[in-house]
């Protein structure tokens, strides 16, 4: 990617954080729901979220980011993205606070992954936005869940279909 490119992303907000994904990954954006409940997956998997009749496994992105949990609010939004893997693409909801907007960031905006000490894991930030209201973390889906994590909530919610 040259200094001119640019790639578009929704960003979205966790708390006081806001966080971006490539617009080409979203597949859809959904009002909060109740989740059917999965039993036996780790805490941050809620369960299955119905869109269009297709079960979405849906995950608390608060939870599986360290981020204590909160109540859901009339912002809280499904963000239903495509995570690219080796072998498939996995279809997953995100449980996040709120969905801010869709913007594009210049190539030489985007600052290198910072070690971010022990908050979070900085594995899975593809880079670092500055903006006027502060920083935006770009976030590589891939990168957020270990390949057993994979498995693991693809087992379950093959369980429950």
């Amino acid at each position: 990617m040259n200094d001119t490119q640019e790639i578009q992303a929704v960003t979205f907000g966790l708390g006081a954080e806001v966080f971006a994904v490539p617009v080409t990954l979203v597949r859809e954006i959904l009002d909060y729901r109740e989740t059917f409940r999965i039993p036996g997956g780790p805490d941050y998997l809620l369960g299955l979220t119905d869109m269009r009749g297709e079960g979405v496994t849906t995950i608390d992105l608060r939870l599986r980011l360290g981020l204590s949990p909160v109540a859901p609010t009339p912002a809280t939004r499904i963000l239903v993205i495509d995570i690219p893997l080796e072998d498939r693409v996995l279809v997953l909801g995100l449980v996040v606070d709120r969905v801010i907007e869709v913007t594009s960031f210049r190539a030489d905006q985007i600052g290198g992954a910072p070690d971010v000490g022990v908050r979070w894991s900085s594995d899975y930030i593809g880079g670092v936005v500055k903006r006027d209201e502060g920083f935006t973390v770009l976030v590589e889906m891939a990168r957020i869940f270990s390949s057993q994590e994979v498995a693991q909530l693809s087992s379950c919610a093959a369980a429950a279909a």
